[in-house]
């Protein structure tokens, strides 16, 4: 067996594909597309969806199980489901009469990597904000 030193891709964000926000501007495309994606990540009840369909045991959840969750009606959440979905951030599946959605991790991967600072993989959870909108 070869003794050679493996190589981790996507670990040096300078020289690789995606440079973080510290790392270097962003081109106008690269601006434009990843708006798009927190745009869809700008409301609620989208994360929450994101949410519900990311940590789902099995990897994807029917729509059937999704509607109930919300004070919605049943095309406001496919309309917000639609919004993920051409954000690039989930997918979808008919089977019969249901849809099926399931994440799409490179593209949480991508928005982990630009958001992440250099040399620092070990960020701290996200602390709740108290009332006045600093941290606690």
């Amino acid at each position: 067996m070869s003794k050679q030193e493996l190589v981790v891709l996507g670990q040096d964000a300078a020289e690789g594909c995606c440079p973080t926000l510290l790392t270097a501007p962003l081109d106008e495309d690269r601006a434009v597309e990843l708006a798009k994606v927190f745009k869809a990540l700008g409301d609620p009840v989208r994360i929450r969806l994101l949410s519900m369909i990311a940590s789902r045991e099995g990897g994807e959840i029917c729509v059937c199980d999704l509607t109930p969750a919300f004070d919605l009606s049943q095309p406001t959440i496919s309309h917000h489901l639609k919004l993920l979905r051409e954000a690039g951030l989930i997918a979808s599946e008919r089977r019969g009469t249901w849809v099926y959605y399931r994440l799409l991790p490179a593209m949480t991967d991508r928005l982990a990597a630009v958001l992440t600072r250099p040399g620092n993989p070990d960020v701290p959870p996200l602390q709740p904000l108290d009332g006045a909108g600093a941290a606690s």
